[in-house]
């Protein structure tokens, strides 16, 4: 088959980004808008997806929001097979929603690492059990999940997120592994220290945790969500059919790196 630019399209696809209110999500939501997805997102309360809705509209981009809890198995299937019946099949689920706890882990109590986990790891098994089908049944179908460094790496009072995005890690291959006969393709991004408003307070000048940054990473900045649209694209498109399985890190080259020599 002869290489067309139109590969990267994605035309015609319905694409479910959860928690794509703001931050990563809404960047990679408007990502595979522009390149022709329909999308869909959800979050946890009418407020927030009231938001999310605003944040679309001053986008520009046509936008349906549904609330549900990633963690909630009977509310995903109901909401699935509502987005099923009013948008079309998922073609694209892009496992965005997550949380952090920034705790030393002593300190942590197990109510707190158990929420982490059912978060950021069960909630990315429930969401990816509920499309599957539709996927399976239409011959084709395109899972990410949002990754971590943390998936590779650990780091003072993160412990729950790094076992979080491990075993998302290991999740995304066994994913890519049970269904790769189906042309279902199953890949993380993993991003680097992203600037989001989030960050903002870490990235002022002076900051140590911003110095840490800049001198870890190669590319000497941190990351913007616009450095993640690109790889959100590709792993979305036809473009990247024979890619399964893979940890796609956008982290300006930190985990290729040990460091300055001080």
């Amino acid at each position: 088959m002869t290489f067309s630019m139109d590969s990267f399209r994605l035309d015609g696809k319905v694409a479910l980004v959860t928690g794509g209110i703001y931050g990563i999500g809404f960047g990679i939501a408007q990502a595979l808008s522009e390149a022709g997805a329909t999308i869909v997102y959800n979050s946890v309360t009418e407020a927030s997806v009231a938001e999310g809705a605003e944040n679309y509209k001053n986008a520009g981009i046509d936008a349906k929001g549904y609330v549900f809890d990633v963690t909630d198995e009977e509310a995903v299937i109901k909401a699935v097979k509502q987005i099923e019946e009013e948008v079309g099949t998922i073609d694209i689920l892009v496992n965005n929603a997550g949380i952090i706890k920034r705790t030393p882990m002593l300190e942590m109590s197990v109510e707190d690492f158990r929420q982490v986990i059912d978060i950021d790891l069960n909630g990315p098994f429930i969401m990816s059990k509920a499309v599957l089908p539709g996927m399976i049944e239409k011959g084709s179908g395109k899972i990410i999940n949002i990754c971590s460094m943390m998936s590779e790496l650990g780091r003072e009072t993160v412990s729950a997120y790094a076992a979080a995005k491990g075993g998302l890690k290991m999740l995304t291959k066994n994913i890519c592994s049970e269904f790769g006969e189906h042309n279902i393709q199953c890949n993380g991004i993993g991003p680097g220290y992203i600037a989001t408003p989030q960050t903002a307070p870490l990235r002022e000048e002076g900051h140590p945790f911003n110095d840490f940054i800049i001198a870890k990473t190669p590319a000497a900045r941190w990351g913007t969500v616009e450095d993640l649209q690109g790889s959100a694209v590709f792993l979305s498109s036809q473009a990247s059919d024979f890619v399964n399985g893979h940890i796609l890190y956008v982290d300006g080259g930190i985990l290729a790196y040990i460091g300055k020599q001080p």
